[in-house]
């Protein structure tokens, strides 16, 4: 759901004229470094202090977050709704396939069954087109 909603927001941002995809992108990860601050600083403090684990944390944020979220904006502004969600919904199935062959970690029955099912619902999702422009009645030719 909340998934769902993230996409349904973050294309409308992504192609909104307020902020552009991008500046749209940093202001929502400087709301959320606020929002989680507060939730995380204690555990965080320690760390603060070792420039290993700080250099750590800033390339697994901008591998985890920069990077794949930027590739989202611009995506987003590109490709219609649709088609993004589509490609969306193939990660897990991506993220299925290289957990067999890198990790061999084999997923249950119910797990593939739950992977195929998220990848046909947006696959044969088709967004309402608006209703066709009633057409004109068409004049007698007065001559």
């Amino acid at each position: 759901m909340l998934f769902a909603l993230y996409i349904v927001l973050g294309h409308r941002v992504a192609r909104g004229r307020q902020v552009s995809g991008i500046d749209g992108l940093a202001l929502s990860m400087m709301i959320a470094a606020v929002i989680a601050l507060p939730i995380g600083i204690g555990q965080a403090a320690p760390a603060l202090l070792d420039p290993v684990v700080l250099a750590a944390a800033a390339g697994v944020g901008i591998c985890s977050s920069v990077i794949p979220y930027v590739g989202d904006q611009l995506a987003m502004a590109r490709l219609p709704r649709a088609t993004y969600a589509l490609m969306v919904s193939l990660l897990p199935a991506t993220a299925t396939v290289v957990g067999i062959i890198v990790l061999t970690q084999i997923p249950a029955v119910t797990e593939i069954i739950g992977v195929v099912l998220v990848v046909a619902g947006v696959a044969l999702h088709q967004e309402r087109s608006p209703d066709p422009l009633p057409q004109r009645a068409e004049t007698p030719d007065p001559t």
